[in-house]
């Protein structure tokens, strides 16, 4: 299957481009306020400060924020190359507390690849402190058809 004609001859431009497609349509990523900071064939890096309405009872970034930081960058990393791809299984740890107010970035890579597969890693680090925070590692799957032709909006 052959990708559509308007498709960039640049894998990085085309990563950004499916990236911003990603981060466009994912609505938890707009709640929280999800910012993307690179791409490229496999990877993405995105961030986020934490709002005060992402504490669990404890006082501390709930868990399933996390995981959906981590989350939305395997989507970009995993969708980097203009075929669509989704989620297999994922599992996350969780290694120090995030408060309010922290800036937390995750970086997620492509570990291994086959025609339909792929492992990729995301640490996910306190900005501030360099420390990580949080280890996600998704297993995905290609499935039929290619991303739809889209454009992101110019920036000056």
């Amino acid at each position: 299957m052959n990708a559509p004609a308007d498709r960039a001859e640049d894998p990085a431009a085309e990563a950004w481009r499916w990236a911003w497609f990603m981060l466009s349509g994912d609505r938890p990523a707009g709640a929280f306020g999800f910012e993307l900071v690179a791409a490229g064939p496999g990877a993405a890096e995105l961030a986020m400060t934490v709002p005060p309405v992402a504490l669990n009872a404890f006082g501390t970034c709930h868990g399933g924020v996390l995981f959906t930081l981590a989350d939305a960058a395997l989507s970009i990393a995993c969708n980097s190359r203009g075929q669509q791809s989704v989620a297999q299984t994922c599992s996350i740890a969780f290694l120090r507390p995030v408060q309010a107010g922290d800036r937390l970035i995750a970086r997620a890579s492509e570990r291994a690849r086959t025609a339909r597969t792929a492992i990729y890693d995301c640490a996910v680090v306190n900005g501030a402190t360099g420390k990580v925070v949080a280890e996600f590692r998704g297993h995905s799957r290609t499935i039929a058809g290619h991303m739809p032709s889209v454009r992101p909006p110019e920036t000056g």
